[in-house]
């Protein structure tokens, strides 16, 4: 061991009883120290005798007071590696408190051959002997802990407050040393932060390497996601770990601290700022409605739930199949509502959409005037392998909760649909289109100009980020294995929304409904899956491994498109298509199906369930969802034919003892 590191090791582990004797010791010797120098000072003499001699005993009561004085000040009681403001303070006043005595004492026992000056000599240079030195003892520190520990080298990108507050965190810790700021105004350019020098981002490559950095913290928790996407689309190319600090209304409500680090979300790599709610379309559909979200425990249908809640309902009724799903919901509402300080009703319903005795009972129970419909079978895969039950649950299910709806006189019944359901290509999105044109059809035969006072509406949107099923947490998940992170296709390209932003504007178009709109969200530029992929592995600090890198870390593999799967999804089945009064919500006009052809479909799709005929099921979804064009042979799992892996007998007569 060498003799810095037996230095580092005495340091870090002297007790904190021995170091406040230390300091006490330290600041013991200083102030007689400091006495001689304000005589030294004053007169120009290194031992003026004349003068310090009658007043020899000052040498002896003065440190005894300061160090009194100070521990009163509890300078002794502030730890010196984290030393701050308030300690240096403490010095302050201590000095100059130490100066008035010594003046008083001077004027009032009218002390011979004592210059008045030494008393402001004395305070000035205790200020320096006994702050300076906790100083550099603090300096000292650092240095150790970054020289003689395994601190990693950061570099934080804003220079703001945030950004000097994460780098006092970040001192005070063990994990991390600040070695650079970089920031994006020029007039901050080459000054110093902290002690740390801020750098122009364009240099962020020569920094990065000249310090051994492998971390980058982006501070910049009042920045727009379009400023935070700029700042990520520097530091895209860079070997380096980019993590974020939360947002201020986070900070600032409690839910999070600054030193927080997190992984960059995607919506900061999309760039895309939310537009404020209006509030008025909110209280059209929520306050002091009686509001039902069907599917409540699935990933839009808590969302739903959530964004109700701020809006003030007379209750909030949550209708679930999944007894979990449920469960978890309702538990999370119920903490919610305390925290809000809320007194509405929540009331946790299990049941299935299908069940129209269920629904009918539910909804005249509690006198719903709202229903957000978000209860669906959304996967590909899985609908494509349950065909049955995907047209079961989101076409029948859709139909009794719109007829219910339309019997029992609720006001509004908004539909959460999806972009698959344009010119599908899978189950899922034909049985979604199909869903759309049977309240389109209640609209045309029930609509409120009828005499009749629901207002049937659907909303379509693209994927949402976090939602189960997201390529997000999957990429994340495979990254941190370390691959391969798995792309269906090279070319495959997707629309991202976040859930709350998706969530309110349901709630903002289901209020501008005037009866069978299609609402279409404006989903901003679509994303590339591949490029998406790869930014995430270099935003994690490590190389993508391809054939002009084949030494890098993770690798990008293709498992082709899914059955039913399509490169480019939709939002429009036409072109004819107008904007709102929102600049994020715009309302297609679509084709309908004659009354007499969809109720021939629905009664073809309930003979398809019932004798199990899954193929019939697909060619009735032919012919009543424009342009959808199935890729391959319907293939429900419990049907006879080509079952996928081994199918085991299961053997007849009873089960004996002993046999399991």
């Amino acid at each position: 061991m060498t003799r810095s590191d037996r230095m580092h090791k005495c340091v870090t582990t002297m007790s904190r009883a021995r170091k406040r004797l230390i300091m006490v010791v330290t600041d013991m010797v200083a102030l007689p120290l400091a006495l001689w120098s304000a005589y030294a000072l004053r007169l120009a003499e290194w031992w003026p005798a004349r003068f310090i001699e009658p007043y020899w005993w000052l040498f002896l009561v003065v440190p005894a007071v300061g160090v009194f004085t100070f521990a009163r000040l509890g300078l002794y009681r502030a730890v010196v590696r984290f030393m701050g403001p308030q300690a240096l303070w403490a010095v302050v006043k201590g000095s100059v408190l130490l100066a008035l005595m010594m003046w008083a004492a001077a004027f009032f026992y009218q002390w011979q051959d004592f210059p008045r000056s030494v008393p402001v000599n004395f305070a000035l240079v205790t200020l320096v002997y006994v702050g300076g030195t906790r100083l550099l003892v603090r300096s000292y520190y650092q240095w150790l802990i970054r020289h003689f520990t395994e601190k990693q080298a950061v570099a934080i990108y804003g220079a703001g407050g945030a950004g000097a507050q994460l780098a006092m965190a970040l001192g005070n810790g063990r994990e991390f040393y600040v070695a650079a700021f970089l920031d994006d105004d020029p007039a901050l350019w080459g000054s110093i932060i902290k002690g740390v020098k801020v750098d122009c981002p364009g240099q962020a490559g020569q920094m990065v390497e000249r310090l051994d950095i492998r971390r980058v913290l982006l501070a910049m928790p009042n920045a727009s996601k379009a400023q935070r996407k700029q700042a990520l689309d520097k530091l895209a190319d860079l070997p380096v770990h980019v993590q974020t600090v939360p947002s201020m209304p986070e900070i600032v409500s409690g839910e999070a601290s600054l030193e927080q680090l997190r992984e960059v979300e995607l919506e900061d790599l999309l760039g895309r700022d939310p537009v404020p709610p209006r509030a008025e379309l909110l209280d059209a559909s929520i306050r002091d409605q009686v509001v039902m979200v069907t599917g409540a425990g699935g990933s839009i249908g808590s969302e739903m739930c959530r964004q109700v809640m701020k809006g003030a309902p007379r209750a909030l009724v949550l209708y679930e199949v999944s007894e979990y799903g449920l469960y978890a919901i309702d538990q999370e509402l119920e903490a919610l509502k305390q925290e809000m300080g809320a007194t509405f009703p929540i009331y946790p319903l299990l049941g299935s959409v299908c069940d129209r005795t269920r629904v009918e009972a539910s909804l005249r129970r509690f006198g719903v005037n709202t229903v957000y419909h978000a209860a669906a079978y959304k996967h590909v895969p899985i609908v494509e392998n349950n065909v049955l039950e995907g047209v079961r649950n989101n076409i029948h299910g859709t139909r009794v909760v719109a007829e219910s709806a339309a019997r029992l006189g609720v006001q509004r019944c908004v539909l959460i649909s999806t972009d698959k359901a344009v010119r599908p290509t899978n189950v899922m999105g034909a049985t979604k289109r199909m869903a759309e044109l049977v309240l389109q059809d209640l609209a045309t035969r029930y609509g409120t100009e009828k005499g009749h006072r629901t207002t049937f509406s659907m909303v379509r949107f693209g994927n949402v980020l976090g939602s189960s099923g997201s390529v997000v947490p999957l990429f994340r998940r495979q990254i941190a294995r370390g691959g391969p992170v798995t792309v269906t296709h090279p070319e495959i390209t997707r629309y991202f929304m976040t859930i709350p932003e998706a969530a309110l504007l349901v709630i903002q178009a289901g209020s501008m409904a005037q009866g069978g709109d299609v609402f279409v969200l404006d989903m901003g530029e679509p994303v590339r899956i591949f490029d998406l992929a790869r930014r995430m592995i270099q935003l994690t600090g490590l190389e993508v491994k391809d054939e002009a890198n084949p030494d890098g870390a993770i690798e990008i593999t293709f498992s082709g498109l899914r059955p039913g799967e399509k490169l480019y999804e939709e939002l429009l089945i036409g072109d004819n298509v107008v904007g709102t009064s929102h600049p994020k919500i715009m309302r297609a006009r679509e084709e309908l199906l004659p009354e007499a052809t969809l109720q021939e479909l629905l009664e073809a799709f309930q003979q398809a369930e019932q004798r199990m005929d899954s193929h019939h099921a697909c060619e009735n979804l032919k012919r009543g969802v424009s342009g959808f064009a199935h890729s391959g042979e319907p293939c429900d799992l419990l049907l006879p034919g080509k079952p996928k892996g081994k199918v085991v007998p299961v053997s007849a007569g009873p089960l004996k003892l002993g046999s399991v």
